[in-house]
C-alpha cells in the first residue's frame, strides 16, 4: 500500500527519487520521506507529513544541501503507528543503516521487545524499526550487508518489501521482496528499485521483476539476484510497453476523470485479439483453457471491493447465461475459513493489480490444499508481471491500461469485458451456448465503446444531478439483477471519493428494513433499465416516492418513467442487453461520484485513508 523508490548511480538521484515518489502518490500515502548516503558515509535523511511537495520543502531548506549517489525513499500509508513524522520512513538504526519497508511484520512485538532488552532505542510506533535494528544487530557480526539482510529475514514473520543501504556498504542496496511487489529498473551505468514500474519510466522502461522470495544485491555496475533458498538466480530483463505521458493527467483535472472518459477504448483495447467478427477466441485465457473449460462444472470467484462486485455481476451472467453454478467471496473471508471445495470446480482471481494480498492469500491456500484431480484457477489481472498472474493456471490481462485514481473505474469495466468473455467461451467449450447466441454476445461487446460514450455524452445532466448531494450525509442505491451488484459498486465510489454514507439493497428489499431511513434528507439512487424486473423496480420506486424521498433514476430511453416533483430521471441509455447493460448503467454511477466529490471538495484521486493496491491485510 505504501511506495517504494530507491537507486545507485554515478549521479546526485535526489530528483529521480522525488518524481518517483510523485508517480506513486496514487497509491496512498500520509507522510514521505528520503535517506541518501553522502560521499562521507554519512546517513541523510529528511521527512515530511503531508503531500510529497512538503517534503520537497523539508529538503530545500536544508543548510548544507541534500545529494547523493545512493539512497532510499517512500511513500507511507499508516499501519502500525499513526501519522506523523517520527512514523514515516526510512527508519535508521544507530546512523548505520536506512530501511524503508512494504508491508507488515506481524512478529514484530516480540522482535521489539527483544531488541529492548538487548538496548536498541525506538523513535517509533511503526513495526519497520525492528528491521533496521535486525540488519544492524546482523552487521555487528558481519560486515556484508547482503548477509546481515539474508540472516536478518529469516527473523520476520508477514510481509515485506525492502530497500536497504549502509554506510559500511558505500555502493550497495539491498532489495528483498515476500509477499509485496518489487520491481528493479535496469539503467545505463546504475540501477532502480519501486514498487511498480511507473515510478521509474522517467528513468528506465527496462525492468528485473523480483519473485517471492528475492533478495537482490544492486551497485552501479551490476544486480546479483538470490532466491528464498539463497541459491543465485536469473531474472529476465523485461521492456515495459508504458510510456512516460501514460500517467500523467494531460487537459483533465484528475485523474478518476481521465480514466472514466479512457473507457471506450480501454474496452477496444481488452477486446483487441480476444473476439473474431462472431465469434470469442478461447485461447484468450491461455493455451490450457479449451481442456479446463470442458471439464469444469461449477465457478468460484474470489475479489476484494471492486473486484468483487465485477465477480457478482459475473455470478449473474454465468448461472442465468451458460447454468452452471457460481460462487463469489471477498477474499479476506475465503482465506481464514474452512472452504468446501470440489473438484471440477476454476476458481478465479480479480485484483487490478495482481498484488492484492488477500486475494494472493486465497489463491495460494487454494493451491497450498489442492489435494483433488481438477481445481484450475484462472487470475483476471491488469499488470502482466504481477503475482496473482505467476501463481494462476490460466490468465487474462485487461489492458486498461495505468489506472492512477484510487477510485477504479477503467479496470473495473475491462473486468467485466474480461468475465464476460469467460462465461462465454466456458459456454462454447461446454456445447452451452450455440452459434448464434455467441454471435448476439460479440456483437454486443463490439457496441459497447460507443455505447459507453454515449454515456459519457450525458456527464452535464449528471453533474446538475450532482447538486441534489451538496448538503447531503447518507445515500441510498438500488438495482435489480445484475444491477445490484452495479448498485453497491456505486455506492462504494460514492463512499470512496465524497466521503458520503451509501449503501445498496436489492429494491425488493426495501420493504424489509431500509424503507425506515426514508426521508427528504436521503437521496435514493435508482438504476433501471429495460428488462423483465422493470415492472417490479417501478413499484420500488413508487414506495419511496410516497415516503418523500429524493429520487435519482437512471433509466433506458423506452423506460416511461418520466421527471416530476422529487423524482429527478436521466434517460442515458438504450438497446443495452444483459451484458452491456451493466458495464454502461455503471458509467453514469462513476460520473455522478465524481461530480458529488467536486461539489464536496475532497482529494479525489487520493481520498483519505485509502490506498490504490491493498499490499497489507
Amino acid at each position: 500500500m505504501c511506495g517504494i523508490v530507491g537507486g545507485v548511480g554515478e549521479r546526485d538521484i535526489t530528483p529521480i527519487l522525488l518524481e518517483g515518489l510523485r508517480r506513486l502518490e496514487y497509491r496512498g500515502y500520509d507522510s514521505s520521506g528520503i535517506a541518501l548516503l553522502a560521499a562521507d558515509r554519512t546517513i541523510h535523511r529528511v521527512r515530511a507529513l503531508g503531500k510529497i511537495n512538503q517534503l520537497e520543502k523539508k529538503i530545500d531548506s536544508v543548510a548544507t544541501g541534500f545529494s547523493g549517489n545512493i539512497g532510499i525513499a517512500h511513500t507511507r500509508w499508516a499501519t502500525h503507528g499513526v501519522p506523523s513524522e517520527n512514523n514515516a520512513h526510512p527508519h535508521i538504526c544507530n546512523n548505520k543503516v536506512a530501511v524503508v519497508h512494504n508491508g507488515i511484520i506481524e512478529n514484530y512485538q516480540s522482535l521489539k521487545q527483544t531488541q529492548l532488552e538487548m538496548g536498541y532505542r525506538f523513535t517509533s510506533e511503526t513495526d519497520t524499526e525492528v528491521v533496521a535494528h535486525a540488519i544492524h544487530q546482523q552487521l555487528e557480526v558481519t560486515n556484508d550487508l547482503l548477509e546481515a539482510v539474508t540472516q536478518a529475514l529469516r527473523e520476520f514473520e508477514g510481509a515485506y518489501a525492502l530497500g536497504v543501504i549502509a554506510n559500511n556498504n558505500p555502493d550497495t542496496l539491498i532489495a528483498a521482496r515476500n509477499g509485496s511487489p518489487l520491481v528493479v529498473g535496469v539503467g545505463i551505468g546504475e540501477y532502480f528499485i519501486a514498487s511498480d514500474v511507473a515510478a521509474l519510466l522517467p528513468v528506465t522502461q527496462n525492468f528485473i521483476f523480483l519473485e517471492e522470495g528475492d533478495i537482490a544485491k544492486i551497485t552501479r555496475g551490476s544486480v546479483e539476484i538470490y532466491n528464498i533458498n539463497g541459491v543465485s538466480v536469473e531474472r529476465p530483463v523485461k521492456q515495459s510497453s508504458l510510456s512516460v505521458t501514460a500517467v500523467e493527467l494531460g487537459e483533465y483535472r484528475h485523474y478518476m476523470h481521465k480514466e472514466i472518459f479512457e473507457q471506450p477504448q480501454a474496452v477496444i483495447d481488452s477486446l483487441e485479439g480476444r473476439i473474431t467478427q462472431n465469434s470469442v477466441l478461447v485461447s484468450s485465457f491461455g493455451p490450457q483453457a479449451e481442456s479446463v473449460f470442458s471439464s469444469i462444472e461449477r465457478v468460484h470467484i474470489i475479489a476484494c471491493g471492486t473486484s468483487y462486485h465485477a465477480g457478482f455481476v459475473a455470478k449473474y451472467w454465468t448461472e442465468d447465461i451458460i447454468g452452471l453454478p457460481c460462487q463469489v467471496e471477498v477474499a479476506s473471508e475465503f482465506r481464514y475459513r474452512n472452504p468446501v471445495i470440489q473438484n471440477n470446480t476454476l476458481f478465479v482471481t480479480i485484483s487490478q493489480s495482481g498484488e492484492t494480498a488477500d486475494t494472493l492469500a486465497a489463491i495460494q491456500q487454494i493451491k497450498k490444499n489442492r489435494i483433488l484431480d481438477n481445481i484450475p484457477t484462472l487470475a483476471i489481472c491488469n499488470v502482466p508481471e504481477s503475482s496473482l498472474i505467476r501463481e494462476s493456471d490460466l490468465s487474462y490481462l485487461t489492458h486498461a491500461g495505468p489506472e492512477i485514481g484510487v477510485a477504479s473505474t477503467k479496470a473495473f469495466t475491462t473486468q467485466l469485458v474480461a468475465l464476460s468473455l469467460l462465461v462465454t467461451c466456458i459456454g462454447k467449450v461446454k456445447k452451452i451456448l450455440n452459434i448464434e447466441r455467441e454471435g448476439l454476445i460479440v456483437k454486443g461487446l463490439q457496441k459497447l465503446p460507443s455505447l459507453i460514450s454515449n454515456a459519457l455524452a450525458h456527464e452535464a445532466s449528471i453533474e446538475d444531478m450532482a447538486k441534489l448531494f451538496a448538503d447531503k450525509q447518507h445515500a441510498l442505491f438500488l438495482g435489480r439483477g445484475t444491477m445490484y451488484p452495479i448498485a453497491m459498486e456505486g455506492a462504494l465510489k460514492l463512499k470512496e471519493i465524497s466521503y458520503i454514507h451509501a449503501e445498496a439493497y436489492p429494491a425488493g428489499e426495501l420493504k424489509h428494513g431500509p424503507l425506515a431511513l426514508i426521508d427528504e434528507n436521503m437521496p435514493v439512487v435508482a438504476i433501471a433499465p429495460l428488462d423483465d424486473l422493470l415492472e417490479k423496480l417501478k413499484s420500488n420506486i413508487q414506495e419511496v416516492k410516497a415516503r418523500g424521498g429524493q429520487m435519482i433514476v437512471f433509466e433506458d430511453e423506452l423506460s416511461d418513467i418520466s421527471s416530476e416533483e422529487g423524482f429527478n430521471v436521466i434517460k442515458a441509455t438504450t438497446n443495452v442487453g444483459r451484458i452491456t447493460a451493466p458495464i454502461t448503467y455503471n458509467i453514469l454511477l462513476q460520473l455522478l461520484s465524481y461530480h458529488v466529490a467536486l461539489i464536496k471538495g475532497t482529494d479525489v484521486d487520493q481520498p483519505r485513508n485509502l490506498a490504490k493496491s491493498v499490499t497489507v491485510e
